[in-house]
């Protein structure tokens, strides 16, 4: 009988010893899961059957609304190009959806000049945009040259914050 008992003791401990080992298992999995299943803050859920790594990809690119461009360039470089495709894929979804591109250059030129470059930036996007097929009537573009700088330094680094186009929903 009391065999009985350490036998009855054992099987609970060794229970409990590999239910708490799948019980870790089971949350990596289930947190997994609930990623996949459960739509993001951007609203874009997972129509798409993506991974939890293609989720994540996806929803850092969404975050970004900034995109930042050499002295003097209106060219996108290819990490904002690959952002943007999600963008786009987003206002393609929602086509009542609509953005403002607002074009910014850093002091260092006139006033015309820099108003002119930071439409040529806005307009990059926004070509860029169209080309993934987002409709022209979900953009309108505005350039504020040198007159909005994200940081008021006259420094290289304050210069290169100073240099974009951010994205308004």
């Amino acid at each position: 009988m009391q065999n009985h008992g350490f036998i009855k003791l054992g099987l609970v401990a060794l229970l409990s010893v590999t239910m708490v080992a799948c019980k870790s298992k089971d949350d990596g999995a289930a947190a997994a899961a609930a990623t996949t299943a459960a739509p993001t803050s951007s609203g874009a859920g997972n129509a798409g059957g993506l991974s939890a790594a293609e989720i994540a990809k996806r929803d850092a690119a969404l975050a970004k609304t900034k995109f930042y461009f050499e002295f003097d360039k209106s060219d996108l470089s290819q990490e904002d190009r690959d952002a943007l495709v999600y963008h786009a894929q987003q206002l393609k979804d929602n086509p009542n959806s609509r953005i403002r591109l607002e074009g910014h250059a850093d002091e260092r030129g006139t006033r015309e000049y820099n108003l002119a470059l930071g439409e040529r930036r806005a307009q990059a996007v926004e070509r860029y945009l169209q080309v993934q097929g987002v409709a022209a009537g979900q953009m309108e573009t505005i350039s504020y040259g040198e007159e909005r700088p994200a940081d008021s330094g006259t420094t290289e680094a304050a210069y290169s914050l100073n240099r974009r186009v951010e994205m308004i929903k």
